[in-house]
């Protein structure tokens, strides 16, 4: 799909300069710009590209003076990253506007499903299933019995949903993602028996999970995702784990059962949390934290593992680097006091 100088400009309320009939119909960095390629400039440090780049239109803020002649047409605005994103952001609308059901999708009659959803080849959407409108079921998505799909709500290709399981309005789930699978509880008195979960994971409206995710369903009642929560890739959450509105957790996080975690917290890659623990509001956790009681003070930032407060950390991370030249310096007073004795 091509679009010229002039309507790219219309869209973001910028000004032309050069030819407003130039035509785009790719992205691409200032840097790697080839013709029919739209860019952007908003870091001083890319500015020599603006002479050399073969885009054929480069966003650019108003107040870029140049210095030398441009082959590229601009388009001038108040915040050329501004503007970029918001056409990144209808690009990407764009590109996903998928819709219609595949012939190779199965859908259960019991099922009840949307109006204007998309339903790729080989989804399998299960018995007494409901779908909201405007939903994105890509290939090989599998939806288990009784489960709900909120309004505009896109699951990529390969993602798993279990049985039971409740999706809000407005998610994202990427592929790979497994949510409702059972939650890790064995009977080590009974021969390693295997303990029936037979609760669900709820997702509320405006939830992002990332690729290859695993979110387990509850023993009894429901793993619950709050509002607004953002996971990335690799992550799992186990039974009866409940997450609070609005948090973000990074690569490799892996929280243990029934831990609850408060609102607005943010943790970093690969941090480590273990069961029935209790994280206050707006916790920050540091990356390879792991954290082994609850937190109850609520904004406190956490680091190392056994993790406690950073400040606290840091000082006692210089001690830790200086131990061996105070053991030396211990060993060198011991050795003196015997001497004098």
């Amino acid at each position: 799909m091509k679009f010229s100088a002039q309507q790219i400009a219309g869209l973001l309320n910028g000004q032309i300069e050069g030819d407003p009939n130039a035509k785009i119909w790719k992205l691409s960095k200032i840097e790697e710009g080839e013709i029919g390629s739209i860019s952007f400039l908003a870091n001083p440090k890319y500015t020599h590209f603006i002479y050399s780049t073969h885009a054929s239109l480069v966003i650019v803020n108003k107040d870029l003076i140049l210095t030398g002649p441009v082959s590229a047409t601009l388009i001038r605005v108040d915040s050329a990253e501004i503007a970029f994103s918001k056409l990144l952001e209808m690009y990407n609308q764009v590109k996903l506007n998928k819709s219609g059901i595949s012939k190779h999708a199965y859908i259960s009659e019991s099922a009840k499903i949307g109006t204007n959803i998309y339903a790729g080849e080989f989804a399998v959407i299960g018995d007494n299933v409901k779908i909201g409108n405007h939903v994105k079921i890509y290939p090989q998505v599998v939806i288990g019995e009784n489960s709900v799909i909120g309004d505009n709500t896109t699951l990529f290709a390969g993602v798993k949903i279990y049985s039971e399981t409740v999706i809000g309005k407005d998610c994202m789930i990427h592929s790979g993602t497994v949510i409702g699978s059972d939650g890790f509880r064995f009977n080590p008195q009974n021969d390693n028996q295997k303990i029936p979960q037979i609760g669900n994971v709820i997702v509320e409206d405006n939830v992002e999970i990332g690729a290859n995710c695993a979110i387990d369903r509850a023993t009894l009642g429901s793993t619950i995702l709050r509002k607004g929560v953002k996971l990335d890739n690799l992550i799992h959450i186990a039974h009866n784990v409940e997450i609070g509105e609005n948090c973000y957790l990074a690569a490799g996080v892996v929280i243990a059962g029934s831990t609850k975690i408060g609102k607005n917290c943010m943790f970093s890659g690969q941090v480590g949390v273990i069961g029935h623990l209790e994280i206050a509001d707006h916790t920050m956790i540091t990356a390879q934290s792991g954290i082994s009681k609850s937190i109850t003070k609520k904004g406190e930032v956490m680091m190392g593992s056994p993790a406690f407060e950073a400040t606290k950390y840091r000082k006692t991370y210089i001690h830790f680097r200086n131990l061996d030249s105070l053991v030396k310096k211990v060993d060198a007073l011991d050795k003196k006091s015997k001497k004098e004795n």
